[in-house]
């Protein structure tokens, strides 16, 4: 297995060699220090602690200054753990997009855009009702939610208005079309969760090809 933490740039299309136009999602993948590593003789698993993204020296704690400093990497804005199985790292090294290639197939995992308050028909992509039968003013209204009698309450988890959005999310076996070593950039062919600038985790997939 193969991960690496990463930025969403934004999306734009890419042309084949057989002309095909392709939408791909262009993502800033790495560089990811690597600041500690989990060992099973220590922590139980196997895993690597890496940051993403810069951040201003005084705008990090005492603690976590002294683990980068311990690691001897600069203070990122993040830091999380990934599996990385294919490669050995050791600490205060790099784990760049070079580890991946075109024709991979990777799973990308980030927190979706939050829509705020929605109504049923956009956040449960309800049909809606007719305007038949004198009514007028239902058109995007929910329907019946309960029944009077019995339960006489409405049941819990029903499909309704709320909040929508801002949820983790991943996005399976999608296509690495690109590499771009030089700029640290992969393009994913479909689109990935989250808005422009947002973290992403971008890992090889054990899923078949479909």
């Amino acid at each position: 297995m193969k991960e690496i933490l990463g930025q969403k740039i934004g999306m734009t299309r890419v042309f084949m060699e057989t002309g095909e136009a392709v939408p791909v999602t262009v993502i800033q993948a790495g560089p990811c220090p690597v600041v500690a590593r989990r060992t099973v003789e220590k922590d139980g698993y196997e895993a690597y602690q890496v940051g993403f993204g810069s951040r201003k020296k005084q705008r990090v704690t005492k603690p976590r200054a002294g683990q980068f400093g311990k690691a001897g990497v600069e203070p990122t804005r993040y830091l999380r753990e990934i599996k990385f199985t294919e490669a050995e790292f050791e600490v205060g090294s790099r784990i760049t997009v070079d580890a991946f290639k075109a024709g991979d197939r990777v799973d990308v995992t980030g927190t979706s855009r939050g829509l705020g308050f929605q109504g049923g028909m956009k956040r449960h992509n309800f049909q809606g009702a007719n305007k038949t039968h004198g009514q007028s003013d239902r058109w995007r209204a929910p329907g019946s939610i309960g029944q009077s009698s019995y339960p006489s309450r409405v049941f819990k988890g029903l499909k309704m208005a709320g909040r929508m959005g801002k949820e983790r999310v991943t996005v399976l076996n999608l296509e690495v079309v690109k590499v771009i070593e030089s700029e640290n950039l992969m393009l994913v062919k479909g689109s990935v969760p989250g808005h422009r600038g947002a973290l992403l985790k971008v890992r090889t997939t054990n899923r078949a090809i479909r």
